[in-house]
Order: C-alpha cells, then sequence, then structure tokens
C-alpha cells in the first residue's frame, strides 16, 4: 500500500465499526424540506408581573430602598465594628495584668498563734487560672453563668433575646432585669472597660465602679464589642481566669481564692462540689448570698447551682444528691468571725495608709485570742437571754487583757457579728462610779498609809467652791464609824473614799490615776474620789492593769507588728505596754489584798471563781446609770460594763450584780484549764480588824445572799456605792 496511510495501524473506530456501518455513516443524506419559521414570541418578564397600581409599586419601590439602605447600612456597621474591634484588641494588655485590679489593697489580722481571724478592706486570695482551680468550681461558674460560653463569640444573641423576652414579660424595661450577658460581657464590665481607676477623676471608688456597672443602650454596645474584642485577644480560659480573680464575692473577697480562703480555709484548687456551687451561686448577689451572712440562704442558692451543674451533664445525679445532703459549711475561722470590735480598734492603731486606706496588702500580728473572745461572748449572751428581760436595750462591753496591757478579747456591744460599729469599750465614755475608788487608795498607799489603817466613816459637809455645801452619803444611807481602809473597800465605802482623798490631796490622786492610764478630763472637786469623771472600759481595764503588773502603767495595745504581705522584715511593731512606774510595789500588794477582800466577803462576791484567786471592784453611778465590775487574777484583767446608750438608769442592775456575774462567766471559761496562780499581794497572818461598837442603826453589808440582794437594790436607788 502506497500514499500517506500506507503502515499506519488500523484507527479504533474502524475495529469498532464495520466497513458496510463505516460507509453508510459517511454517506450524505437529503435535506428535509424546511418549514416555515413561526413568528418569535415575546420573550416573558423575570418575576412577579409588574403591578398598574401605583401604590403597590410604590411599597414595593420602597421596601426595595429600604432593604439595598439596611444591607449597605449592614455592610457599614460590620466595617465600623470591626475596626473597634481591631483597635481595642491591639490596646488590650497581657491577660495575667489584669488579674488583680483592686484600687485598695488588704489587711489580713493574726490572732496571738498566727492563725487568721479576721480581714479588711478587699482581699485577694493570690492569683488563679482556670487550669488550677478546682474543675468544679470551673463548671460551676459556666454552667451558673453562661452555659454556652464555649461556643460564643462573645456575645450571644439568643441570650440577650431571651433576656429581653423574659424582661418584658415580667413588666419590666427590655434592659432591666435580666441582661443576657456572656461571661466575656460581665468580664468586660469588672475590666470597666478597660477604663482604670483614677482618683483625680472619681471622688470614690464607689463612685467608679457605679458608673461601670450602669446598664444603657450605648454603654451595652460598648461592652458587645469589648467582649469580641477580648475573645479576639485571649483564649476561652484566660477570659475566665480574668473572671475568677476579679469577680466580688462578698465580706471583702475579692476572686475566688480569697472567697475559698474567707469562707473555707482552703484554696480554690481544693474546693469539694458543695463548696463550688456555694461559691459561684455568690455571683449572683454576693452580700445577700455570702454565707457568713445567711448560711441557710447560700446553702439554698448552692442547690440550685447543683441543679444547673446536673442539667448540664458536669455532675450526676449521685453527685448532686450526696453534694445536696451534705452542704458546704463554713471554717471554724469564718463560722466565728471573731473579733469584730477588735479588729476594726487594732486597725486605728497603725497609719491610715498602711490599715484603713492601703493600696498594698498588709498583715498584723495582734494580740488578739479567739479562746478568750469567744468566753466573752458567750458569757455576755448568755446573761442577755436568762438575766435580762426580752426587748430591754441595755448594753454591755467587755474588755480582757494581760498585765502588760496586751489585749486579749474586746466586745463593744450585744451585737457580735460586726464591723464599724460604735464600740462601747472604746468609744463611750461613762463614769466609773466606785470602780474608780482603787486608784484613791492607791495614792493614799503610796504616801504611807498602809491597809489596816483607820478612818472614820461619819456624816461630812464640805463647802465646794462655786456650787455651795456638799454632803456625802453612803448607798445604804448608813455610817459605819472607825473603819479600816480593807473595810472600807471592801464595802465601797463612799465618805472614807472622800476623807482619804482630801487627806491625800486631790492634785495627786488625779496625778496617780492619769498615770495609770485614765486619760479623760479628771474633775476638780471632791467628788473625784466616787468617780464622776468619764472614761472609757478600755483605759479603765489598762489601769487596772497596771495594779496587777505591781504598779506600772500600761498602754493598751493589740497590733503586734505590721508587715507587707510577702515581706519577713515587720514596717513597725511593739513588744509590750509597759511603761514607768506608778505606785510602789508594797502599795500595790496591799491595794491587790483589798481588793482580793472586795471579792471574798465584799460588794463583788458574785465574781468568785472556785480554785481561783480573785481581785476586783465594783461601780455603780448614780441612779444605776452604768454598772461595773473591774477585776483580775493572777493571769489575766478584765472589765465589765453596763447601761443604756441614751444614759437612762438601769433597773435594779449594781455593779456587784449582772457586771461581776457577766465577768465571772468570762473569767471562769478563760482560766479553764490553767493553773491556779497566787494574787501577788500581802498575806497577813490575820484580816485587819477594827475593835469598836458599832454605832446605833448602822449594820455592815452582809455577806448572805438575802442582804446582798437588797443592798444591790439600794444602790440602784442611790448609786454611787456599789
Amino acid at each position: 500500500m502506497t500514499g500517506p496511510n500506507r503502515g499506519k495501524p488500523r484507527l479504533v473506530a474502524d475495529k469498532r465499526y464495520p466497513a458496510t456501518q463505516r460507509a453508510q455513516k459517511h454517506q450524505t443524506k437529503p435535506k428535509a424540506p424546511q418549514k416555515p419559521k413561526a413568528p418569535k414570541k415575546p420573550r416573558a418578564t423575570r418575576g412577579r408581573k409588574r403591578s398598574s397600581n401605583i401604590f403597590v409599586r410604590l411599597i414595593a419601590g420602597l421596601w426595595r430602598l429600604i432593604w439595598i439602605t439596611l444591607t449597605r447600612a449592614g455592610i457599614a456597621l460590620a466595617v465600623i465594628v470591626g475596626i473597634a474591634v481591631f483597635y481595642l484588641y491591639s490596646s488590650l494588655p497581657p491577660y495575667d495584668s489584669l488579674l488583680d485590679g483592686r484600687a485598695r489593697g488588704s489587711v489580713t489580722l493574726l490572732d496571738r498563734d498566727g492563725s487568721v481571724f479576721a480581714w479588711r478592706g478587699e482581699q485577694f486570695g493570690g492569683q488563679i487560672t482556670a487550669d488550677t482551680v478546682s474543675p468544679y468550681l470551673k463548671e460551676a461558674i459556666v454552667a451558673t453563668e453562661d452555659k454556652r460560653f464555649y461556643r460564643h463569640f462573645g456575645v450571644s444573641p439568643r441570650g440577650i433575646a431571651s433576656a429581653i423576652r423574659i424582661n418584658m414579660s415580667e413588666g419590666r424595661s427590655p434592659l432591666s432585669g435580666h441582661g443576657g450577658s456572656t461571661l466575656t460581657q460581665q468580664t468586660a464590665k469588672l475590666l470597666c472597660l478597660g477604663v482604670p481607676y483614677d482618683p483625680k477623676t472619681w471622688k470614690t471608688q464607689t463612685e467608679y465602679e457605679d458608673d461601670c456597672r450602669e446598664t444603657t443602650i450605648a454603654r451595652k454596645i460598648k461592652e458587645m464589642v469589648f467582649a469580641m474584642a477580648m475573645e479576639a485577644r485571649y483564649s476561652k480560659n484566660e477570659i475566665l481566669s480574668i473572671y475568677m480573680n476579679r469577680a466580688y464575692l462578698g465580706a471583702g473577697a475579692n476572686g475566688f481564692e480569697a472567697a475559698a480562703q474567707r469562707y473555707f480555709g482552703k484554696s480554690a484548687a481544693e474546693v469539694n462540689i458543695s463548696e463550688a456551687a456555694m461559691l459561684a451561686g455568690l455571683l449572683q448577689a454576693p452580700t445577700r448570698y455570702a454565707p457568713t451572712n445567711n448560711l441557710q440562704r447560700s446553702q439554698e442558692r448552692a442547690g440550685i447551682v447543683l441543679l444547673l451543674m446536673n442539667e448540664q451533664g458536669y455532675i450526676t445525679d449521685e453527685e448532686r444528691t450526696y453534694a445536696k445532703a451534705h452542704p458546704a459549711e463554713l471554717s471554724e475561722t469564718a463560722e466565728k468571725r471573731a473579733g469584730g470590735y477588735f479588729a476594726d480598734w487594732v486597725m486605728g492603731a497603725g497609719p491610715d495608709f498602711l490599715t484603713r486606706d492601703t493600696t498594698e496588702d498588709v498583715v498584723i500580728e495582734t494580740t488578739f485570742d479567739q479562746r478568750i473572745q469567744s468566753a466573752a461572748e458567750e458569757a455576755l449572751t448568755w446573761i442577755f437571754e436568762n438575766k435580762i428581760k426580752e426587748g430591754s436595750e441595755a448594753q454591755a462591753a467587755i474588755v480582757v487583757m494581760s498585765a502588760d496591757g496586751a489585749v486579749r478579747a474586746m466586745v463593744g456591744g450585744r451585737k457580735l457579728k460586726v464591723s464599724g460599729a460604735f464600740n462601747r469599750a472604746t468609744q463611750a465614755k461613762r463614769q466609773p462610779g466606785s470602780s474608780f475608788k482603787p486608784f484613791v487608795y492607791a495614792t493614799a498607799l503610796d504616801m504611807g498609809w498602809s491597809y489596816d489603817d483607820v478612818v472614820v466613816d461619819e456624816p461630812i459637809t464640805l463647802n465646794i467652791p462655786g456650787s455651795g455645801p456638799w454632803t456625802p452619803q453612803n448607798y445604804d444611807r448608813k455610817f459605819h464609824g472607825a473603819v479600816t481602809l480593807t473595810d472600807a473597800l471592801k464595802h465601797s465605802y463612799n465618805i472614807p473614799a472622800v476623807e482619804l482623798a482630801m487627806d491625800a490631796g486631790l492634785e495627786n490622786v488625779r496625778t496617780v490615776a492619769s498615770s495609770f492610764g485614765i486619760e479623760s478630763d479628771l474633775a476638780q472637786g471632791p467628788a473625784l474620789a466616787l468617780g464622776v469623771s468619764e472614761s472609757t472600759l478600755l483605759e479603765m481595764t489598762g489601769a487596772y492593769a497596771g495594779i496587777l503588773n505591781g504598779g506600772s502603767s500600761v498602754s493598751p495595745y493589740g497590733l503586734k507588728s505590721l508587715r507587707l504581705k510577702g515581706d519577713s522584715t515587720p514596717l513597725m511593731g511593739q513588744e509590750g505596754g509597759l511603761g514607768e512606774r506608778v505606785i510602789t510595789p508594797d502599795s500595790a500588794q496591799q491595794l491587790i489584798y483589798m481588793m482580793y477582800n472586795a471579792v471574798q466577803s465584799g460588794t463583788g462576791a458574785r465574781a468568785q471563781i472556785p480554785g481561783y484567786e480573785v481581785a476586783g471592784k465594783t461601780g455603780t453611778t448614780q441612779a444605776a446609770r452604768d454598772a461595773w465590775f473591774m477585776g483580775f487574777t493572777a493571769d489575766y484583767v478584765a472589765g465589765v460594763w453596763m447601761g443604756y446608750d441614751d444614759n437612762s438608769p438601769l433597773s435594779g442592775v449594781t455593779g456587784g450584780g449582772l457586771p461581776a456575774e457577766i465577768w465571772q462567766r468570762t473569767m471562769a471559761e478563760v482560766q479553764n484549764g490553767l493553773e491556779p496562780k497566787p494574787l501577788p499581794m500581802i498575806r497577813p497572818a490575820a484580816p485587819p480588824t477594827v475593835q469598836r461598837e458599832q454605832p446605833s442603826g448602822n449594820g455592815q453589808r452582809g455577806n448572805n445572799k438575802a442582804d446582798n440582794v437588797l443592798l444591790d437594790l439600794l444602790g440602784a436607788i442611790f448609786g454611787n456605792g456599789n
């Protein structure tokens, strides 16, 4: 075969079709006659047929205009939001710098054993993260505050719509009540949308925080934009960490670490399901649900959180049932909330910039003793519940201290669990009555008188310049003739005290009293001896501590050291409160013996503690407006005051009555477990006596209960004796 196709293989098509079929395939068919073309129909208009109604056409045109406008506005808004988000994203600081946002620091108060007993200021327990806390706590927060936290981009349209619907269905405005805020939005609000606190701009931090919490449409929009920027800048766990560190959870606790320590005495990494539910429940209303305010209400709120955790699959039915049956309980320290009055008082011992207005975290070691505080609180509560008529507005205060002035306990009123309340132990100035008399006798003893010297209890009238004649009387309206100084103090006779003060010199008495620490203005006239000058319970207790320690003055103190948290070197401190000597040790020993007799067989008999030596002195002012008992054992000195805030008279109460009983119940518990020690006093072979004939119609105060009750009533009527 020759030609261009010679030698070429057969085509595939040649193999597929027979030769005859290929030939037929390539034959040309004759064309069929063409039909005439039909005229073209007009093309149908797309969409609906245009209406001839002008109003319909107008509405359709407006709708198209609105749609185009909204579309373009939406695009423009998205661009604006995107720019705003990018701007905020680029300006947000590293997340770890946002964990502690307090404008003020905190003060942690430690007792004499180094245990925490109170907090002041804004407590921050330390930085925590979503990875280091208990997983139960992390789950409880998400279940309670934002169950879609890990699925949204910072804003939840579904949540906002649901919140608006609920608010309107409950008759509120769309933005009142439920906010529909995500956890990220709540964190943005805690950060005040990135606006830091500036003392130059805001009068107070409260005003700044109120502005941060203000809810308006404009602020809500800013909050959403800020939340989206946070979502772009931080991870979900970082946002949750910021929230957990900055959320306020009541009782001065900022952040879940501080709250866990405050309420449960443990780290946020160690809380169990019940405790985690209680902490998460505080977020809705920290003060209302704080377990230190109302434990039962806090436990009920925790039950709701447990239900949410169960519904969202975080805990099983069995775990929920167990946690509900075993609700979280306060730690021993939180349960006691001891030392409210003491803590307030000791905060004033340091400079304000390190205590009340501190911007640092401060630790103060104190002289406080929680066991003694509990004893004082329980004694006061028992007396008022069992021996004071219901509805009475009478008040009481207690101070317990060591002989060097270290204050161990302080009760400033009947309301025990307080902070910032009026403290009747340190702020109320009242007349001490006959409890002032030991300083008269101390002056006389230091000038050479002796415990067994004799003074005559007889009618006297003194001419007081500017006031005229004054005739002091005893509380029993009787005269007892010649009596020893010991008996005169034991029975709290008024006339011998006045005579002794005049003989020793009123100016000398004022000097001794003020040297012992009674800083109030002391009366100029002879009524000084009967305790008409006003003083505080703390001053009086400190003065009695001076008698116990052998005659040296003391300055009551509660602060032992103050340091910044994390530092070991104190910025300030105090080792003790002992001051200069006021009277000789011999004079102090004689005076203690005389006061010991006042408790053994005198007006202070109700203060006796079996097995322990007690010395003390009662005091009741005119018309029983104030009733005192001041006394000590070899270990501690304590003072008790009773009265009304409005200075109304007490009904049937004298210093030898209820105040002595409060003192006895307090100190019996304080001394419980301590080995009895002898008082530092003289010990005569026989008590001092005076051989004399009793004046007609006179009578010594009896030692039996009936006589004591009768004389207590007389004291309430005539005052200035017991």
